[in-house]
């Protein structure tokens, strides 16, 4: 497309986004008005651009929400919509998976039988959960870089950029009203400014059984074509002055700036579509030693790791009942990301990405090689990359086994952590009886939490094939002490061994804990297995991560030099940044596609299509009787469509993990669906956007209202949005 010059040389000074593309770009709002909103309203938008992003008059962007379970604002795991005047939120089931399990109890099993607040006073709040929205947005790279200078060292240089954001952070904060995150974007090239403010007592509403928002399980998980009803209902209350404040019974809900009003009239295939949302983590500008590396070592390594945590903590699931609930939550995560890591590393081969990359490290190189100025700033840029890489692959495996498998495996370990205040105290002075009181005070509080969603049998389970997998996998300078006394006292066997640490160990079970924290001492904690394994195992994964860090610290110098030479190698391209867990905005359209010969998509699917994969021996594709007693008397409601009612779409929206649970609204800022998936054949997108083939799943808003209102029967909560007809 062309560019105005004023536009163009707007582009050139502020460098922000690749080259205009509908399909591709996680783009940044306040700078898209300039950039891409006559696109926008070429395909399809009919609002203005004030309507969508203003920090002076309620705006979409008002309504779009980050969810946090304690990283705000600075990390989101999933976004959502504000969809009523009363604070109403509508995001993923499996975004909410993690509350209903908490809530959760073989007496009360929200997970199988779902949850519907019929009153305010139902709904349930959720401890730590927290609900952001944007206020402002602006750009300080030139107040951050400001007293930086080139013969700086990295530490020297970090610690003036650290300096400037926390100036700014106290600056804007207005005394403790908005959260402010400064972000590095382009690999600390530019660093933006985003103010927020966060609220701290969500509540959840509704969610639908698992057996539709997690209907197809593991086995339609990044497939399509899908047939999953993924959302959940929550609401954000305040203050009775309408501020942000933690969960009070005096709180009200939240009176938004702006709501999404609800379409239900469809879609059709090539419809202008947008979401917004807060997407986690891209690697667009990755080079091709970045792909070797994830393909042949990370990816296989992490596949691995975690496929042996599903296999036990499945084997233990499927057994208790009480255990299955225990640890739905985590293996539902685990599993979403082993598929992941599985299919990226699939797409990266097939789709021939590496080879991608090294044609554009082909051209760089003839680049640089053509200016002597260029030359000495960017010739070693690619060679700093590749020691790097280098370096984190040789510590990959003893690292990832050491952190991920042993240290990550047991949540005993963990809890074992819990000790340090005692330990401190007891070593610097056991007769300090008050600081001895305060550090249990803090500790016994966490019991709850700690031991909740923990299974004595499961742990334990854990616990000796982690140990074991560490001695097999990892040469004897990173075995721990303790290996000497399985090999001698256990004659090897580390499942005796687990036996006699869990039997003679206060924290792996809480009764013992307790009793621990009645008379602490630091005989018994010194003396303890589990104390003592977590302290050598901690010791030796530090040891393995020092190295790792080293080579990622390389990578990460060379990137920033990186990035920039693209930019300028590349001045007629708009750049846009890698996704960092900041609001973005992606338009394009309603597609089918074609993922290989001779096959083809629709860009839709219906209500049948959950019949016809009804499976009652598979607890991944049951139906509900009474979902099945709608769909027979095609008792759709408003909802229906000549005699169909439509489950999900797909789009060819760039998105990624925190983007679950966006919205996706029509030309007219209507929400019509929910996004919560990728599809299978495009796994690579994190790092290579593949045009025809990338698509967004998304749950069509019709079929969230089917169920809200025919099966679950909560109708109150469809009275409180604006149904446009």
């Amino acid at each position: 497309m062309k560019i105005k010059s004023l536009v163009f040389t707007f582009i050139l000074f502020t460098g922000l986004l690749t080259q205009i593309r509908a399909d591709e770009g996680m783009w940044v709002p306040m700078f898209f008005k300039d950039l891409i909103y006559s696109d926008m309203q070429k395909m399809g938008l009919k609002l203005t651009a004030d309507e969508l992003y203003s920090i002076n008059n309620a705006s979409l962007k008002d309504a779009i929400v980050g969810l946090a379970g304690g990283g705000a604002p600075n990390s989101f795991f999933c976004s959502a919509e504000i969809v009523s005047p009363q604070g109403l939120l509508l995001t993923n089931h499996h975004c909410a998976y993690d509350m209903l399990q908490k809530h959760s109890s073989v007496e009360l099993d929200y997970l199988t039988d779902g949850f519907w607040a019929m009153n305010r006073e139902e709904e349930l709040p959720n401890e730590g959960i927290t609900a952001t929205i944007l206020v402002r947005m602006e750009d300080m790279t030139s107040i951050v870089l400001a007293d930086i200078t080139p013969e700086m060292s990295d530490t020297d240089r970090s610690a003036v950029i650290r300096k400037a954001i926390n100036k700014l952070k106290e600056e804007n904060s207005e005394n403790g009203k908005y959260d402010v995150a400064v972000k590095s974007f382009f690999s600390g090239n530019e660093y933006y400014m985003l103010v927020y403010e966060t609220y701290r007592d969500v509540r959840l509403v509704g969610a639908p059984p698992s057996a539709i928002g997690k209907f197809g399980g593991d086995t339609d998980n990044w497939m399509w074509p899908r047939h999953t009803g993924d959302f959940a209902v929550l609401r954000i209350y305040t203050a009775p002055d309408g501020s942000p404040a933690g969960y009070s019974k005096d709180n009200i809900p939240l009176k938004p700036k702006h709501h999404l009003p609800i379409s239900i009239k469809g879609v059709e295939c090539e419809d202008f579509a947008m979401i917004w949302g807060f997407p986690g983590n891209t690697q667009r500008y990755l080079t091709s030693y970045g792909v070797q590396y994830n393909i042949e070592h990370f990816q296989p390594l992490i596949v691995n790791l975690l496929g042996k945590r599903l296999e036990i903590m499945k084997e233990h699931m499927d057994a208790d009942a009480k255990v299955k609930i225990q640890y739905a939550s985590s293996y539902a995560s685990i599993a979403n990301s082993w598929k992941y890591f599985i299919g990226q590393t699939r797409g990266l081969k097939r789709l021939n990405v590496f080879e991608q990359k090294q044609e554009i490290e082909k051209d760089f190189n003839r680049w640089v090689s053509q200016d002597e100025t260029r030359n000495e700033k960017y010739s070693k840029v690619l060679s700093q990359m590749q020691q790097g890489y280098q370096l984190m692959q040789q510590e990959a495996l003893n690292m990832m086994t050491l952190n991920l498998g042993a240290m990550g495996s047991a949540s005993a370990l963990g809890i074992s952590a819990g000790v340090s205040g005692i330990y401190a105290v007891l070593e610097k002075d056991p007769k300090n009886h008050e600081a001895l009181k305060e550090a249990v005070g803090v500790l016994r509080p966490k019991l709850d939490d700690y031991y909740k969603d923990y299974d004595y049998n499961t742990d334990r389970n854990l616990f000796a094939t982690f140990m074991h997998v560490l001695h097999k996998n990892l040469d004897g300078q990173w075995h721990p002490a303790f290996f000497g006394d399985v090999m001698k006292k256990f004659k090897g066997n580390f499942e005796a061994y687990a036996d006699w640490v869990y039997a003679n160990s206060v924290f792996s079970n809480r009764q013992a804990l307790e009793k621990f924290l009645e008379k602490p001492t630091l005989k018994t904690i010194k003396r303890d297995p589990l104390f003592k394994a977590r302290q050598q195992l901690q010791e030796l994964a530090m040891k393995a991560a020092g190295g790792f860090r080293t080579g990622q610290g390389m990578v990460s110098k060379a990137e920033k030099l990186w990035v920039n030479a693209l930019r300028e190698m590349q001045p007629d391209k708009v750049f846009f940044p890698d996704a960092n867990s900041t609001i973005r905005m992606t338009f394009g359209k309603v597609l089918d596609y074609y993922p290989a010969d001779a096959v083809h998509y629709d860009y839709k699917t219906t209500l049948a299509g959950v019949m016809e994969k009804e499976d009652p021996s598979n607890e991944e594709f049951i139906v509900p009787s009474r979902l099945k007693e709608l769909y027979q008397m095609k008792d759709f409601g408003q909802y229906g469509t000549d005699g169909n009612l439509y489950v999900g779409f797909i789009t060819n929206h760039d998105i990624t993990g925190g983007n679950s649970g966006s919205g996706v609204t029509n030309g007219d800022g209507h929400l019509i669906g929910i996004a919560f998936d990728g599809n299978w054949e495009a796994m690579s997108g994190d790092i290579a956007f593949e045009t025809e083939l990338q698509r967004t799943i998304n749950v069509d808003i019709r079929y969230v209202l089917f169920v809200i209102d025919k099966y679950a029967g909560a109708t109150h909560l469809i009275n409180e949005m604006t149904i446009v007809r």
